[in-house]
C-alpha cells in the first residue's frame, strides 16, 4: 500500500468512525427521519457533482432502477434510520462498537445466501466467537450501555448493511455498473424514498445549533459523499477485499473520538467483546494467511 493509499485508508476509518458522534449530537435537534433525508439529500449533491464532471452516466433501465431501490432502502435508508434512533437510545461509543458486526454479518449472510460462498469449519468458529462477542457488548446483565432497545436497533442496521451486499452480488454485479454510478443512483434513490417516508415519522420543529449543523453537513458531504469516493479510489488502487480491511479500523476511531468530543463511557466488556469480534471476523476470513500470501499492490503512477 501506497503512503497516498495508507493515508486514504486511515482518513476513511475516521471519517466513517466519526460519523457515530455526529449523529449523536444531530439527533439532539433532528428526529432520526430528518436526520436522514439531510444526510443523503447533501451526499447526493455530492456524488451527482462528481459524476457530472467525470461524464458518468446514471442507469436508464427502469429494471436497474428497480434493484438500486431495494439497495437504497437495505444500504441506506433502514439502516441510518436505526442508527439515529438506536443513538437516541445509547451512547455514539456503543453504536461505533456495535456496527463491528458488520463485516461477520456480511460473511454470514453471502455463506448462506450465495451458493458459490460455501460454509466452512473456519466460519463456523469464527460466527460463534462472533456471537459471544457481541453479547460481550451488549451485557444484557448490565445497563450501562444504554437501552436494549437501541443497542438491537445497531445491530438491525448492520444486519441491514450485511443483507445489501448479498443482494448486490446477487442482483447488481454482474450488471457491470461503474462503482461511482451505482453509489451515486442508489444515494439519489435513497434521497426519494426518503422524502416520501419521511411525513410518516414523528415530526418536531428541528433544533439548530452551530454544533447539529456542522455535525448534519459533515454526515452528509464527508461521511456519506467524500467518503464513497475514497472507498472507491482504494478499491481501485489495493482491491476490494483489502479496502474492506477498514472495518477493523472504523469501532477503535468510533470509541477513540466518542471519547474524546463526548466524554463517553468505555467499559471493559465494550474493548474485549469488540476486539472478539474483530478477531472472529479475522479468522473467518482467514486475513493473515491471505496477507501474507498476497503479492504487493502497484501504486497509482
Amino acid at each position: 500500500m501506497s503512503r497516498v493509499n495508507l493515508a486514504l485508508f486511515v482518513l476513511l476509518a475516521v471519517i466513517w468512525g466519526s460519523s457515530y458522534t455526529f449523529i449523536k449530537v444531530a439527533v439532539g435537534g433532528l428526529t432520526p427521519a430528518q436526520l436522514v433525508l439531510a444526510r443523503v439529500l447533501l451526499g447526493a449533491i455530492v456524488l451527482f457533482a462528481v459524476t457530472r464532471v467525470t461524464k458518468d452516466r446514471l442507469p436508464r433501465d427502469l429494471a436497474v432502477w428497480g434493484h438500486i431501490a431495494v439497495t437504497a432502502i437495505l444500504g441506506m435508508v433502514a439502516p441510518f434510520l436505526l442508527l439515529a434512533w438506536g443513538e437516541q437510545r445509547t451512547s455514539a461509543a456503543m453504536a461505533g462498537v456495535l456496527i463491528a458486526a458488520t463485516p461477520l454479518l456480511t460473511l454470514a449472510a453471502v455463506t448462506a445466501a450465495l451458493p458459490a460462498e460455501r460454509a466452512t469449519w473456519r466460519k463456523g468458529v469464527g460466527f460463534a466467537l462472533g456471537f459471544v462477542g457481541v453479547v460481550l457488548v451488549i451485557a444484557p446483565w448490565s445497563s450501562s450501555g444504554g437501552s436494549l432497545t437501541g443497542q438491537l436497533a445497531v445491530l438491525g442496521a448492520a444486519a441491514c448493511y450485511a443483507a445489501q451486499t448479498v443482494y448486490v452480488k446477487k442482483m447488481l454485479a454482474q450488471r457491470g455498473i461503474p462503482p461511482l454510478v451505482s453509489a451515486t443512483s442508489q444515494v439519489i434513490m435513497a434521497t426519494v424514498l426518503q422524502l416520501i417516508v419521511t411525513p410518516f415519522f414523528t415530526w418536531h420543529e428541528p433544533r439548530f445549533t452551530a454544533g447539529i449543523v456542522v455535525s448534519v453537513a459533515l454526515l452528509g458531504i464527508v461521511g456519506t459523499g467524500v467518503a464513497y469516493l475514497i472507498y472507491f479510489r482504494l478499491i481501485g488502487d489495493i482491491g476490494a477485499a483489502n479496502a474492506s480491511a477498514v472495518n477493523y479500523l472504523v469501532p477503535i476511531t468510533a470509541v477513540l473520538i466518542s471519547l474524546i468530543t463526548l466524554n463517553d463511557h468505555i467499559t471493559w466488556n465494550m474493548i474485549v467483546g469488540t476486539l472478539l469480534v474483530l478477531a472472529a471476523l479475522a479468522f473467518a476470513e482467514n486475513r493473515l494467511s491471505t496477507l501474507k500470501q498476497a503479492p504487493p499492490t502497484p501504486a497509482r503512477k
